[in-house]
């Protein structure tokens, strides 16, 4: 499928265009650029990416969908929370990604998915490999990929009309100062690191968050720790973790907006898709479905109940 953007040139300019795309912008990488065979027009004639903007100058941009890489069934070690002839629910691991790309085209949850549904003989016939929605490298917890065209639209129309209902647990530090509150903001790249988003008042894509103080600890008198049920009213890239950076609470073991932590210095993200809820194809009522807590969260639980002292949330 290709895709199209189009817009000018706000600013001073000055910037190559690749750089602008990527960091202004914010739709695609310098390196996604290159590889969905993007195209570029600048005041009606195709340019390289190298080209040099100005203020008020008119691009257009069209790439392909996904890089042009065929997907490989692959045979890998994963859990099935629930399946039937139109859906795969799993609870990913720490540690894998989603879906292929640039790097990572090995060894994910996509291929996963293709070798059991052709194991199954359902003969996947879903776009994306049956993506629907992701899940961070990082991240764990239940996710869910569909296994037809039809399921994959049914269900796609729910995250983009926002009729699921996603829970996260998170360990923080240190803990927010409410039980309870609702983070609003717009979200873009950080202009300084590719790799980060940043929250602002106004540009970028907006993202709402609510989250509940599960528990509280206090550690030594020196530091507090919380688990926290987070709730994205929204999807975007990096949402939870940058919310709760901002809020003054990062994600415990996230590498990006966080840091290193005296007690857990070897912590990885504590953060776990817990529960979804959405409907499924040819099924009354929408379905609830949980990934159990990782054994990450458990030893961290539970070094926080031996060496602190809990506070009543």
């Amino acid at each position: 499928m290709i895709r199209t953007w189009s817009g000018r040139v706000a600013g001073k300019g000055g910037q190559r265009a690749d750089k602008y795309i990527a960091d202004e912008v914010g739709i695609l990488t310098r390196s996604q650029l290159k590889a969905r065979k993007a195209n570029l027009i600048v005041n009606g004639k195709t340019e390289k990416f190298s080209r040099r903007l100005m203020p008020g100058d008119r691009l257009e941009l069209s790439w392909t969908d996904e890089p042009i890489h065929k997907l490989e069934a692959e045979k890998l070690d994963v859990e099935i929370l629930y399946e039937d002839g139109n859906v795969f629910v799993f609870n990913k691991t720490q540690g894998m990604v989603t879906h292929p790309a640039n790097g990572n085209w090995r060894g994910t949850l996509a291929n996963a998915a293709l070798w059991l549904d052709a194991e199954r003989k359902g003969g996947l016939s879903a776009p994306r490999g049956g993506i629907v929605h992701r899940l961070d490298k990082d991240t764990s917890g239940v996710i869910i990929v569909a296994r037809n065209a039809e399921a994959h639209e049914y269900l796609s129309a729910q995250f983009k009309n926002r009729t699921t209902r996603k829970e996260y647990w998170a360990v923080v530090a240190p803990a927010p100062a409410a039980d309870e509150g609702h983070i609003e903001n717009y979200l873009s790249r950080d202009r300084n690191n590719r790799k980060k988003f940043a929250g602002g008042e106004a540009g970028g894509k907006r993202a709402s968050t609510d989250y509940r103080v599960l528990a509280r600890w206090s550690v030594e008198s020196r530091r507090d720790y919380a688990l926290v049920a987070l709730y994205p009213r929204t999807g975007r890239t990096h949402q939870l973790r940058v919310h709760m950076a901002g809020l003054g609470c990062p994600i415990l073991g996230d590498p990006l907006y966080g840091k290193k932590d005296q007690l857990f210095p070897n912590a990885t993200l504590m953060l776990h898709a817990r529960r979804l809820r959405i409907a499924l194809p040819g099924i009354a009522e929408p379905m609830l479905f949980k990934a159990p807590e990782p054994e990450r969260f458990h030893a961290v639980l539970a070094a926080l109940e031996r060496r602190g002292r809990r506070i009543q949330a």
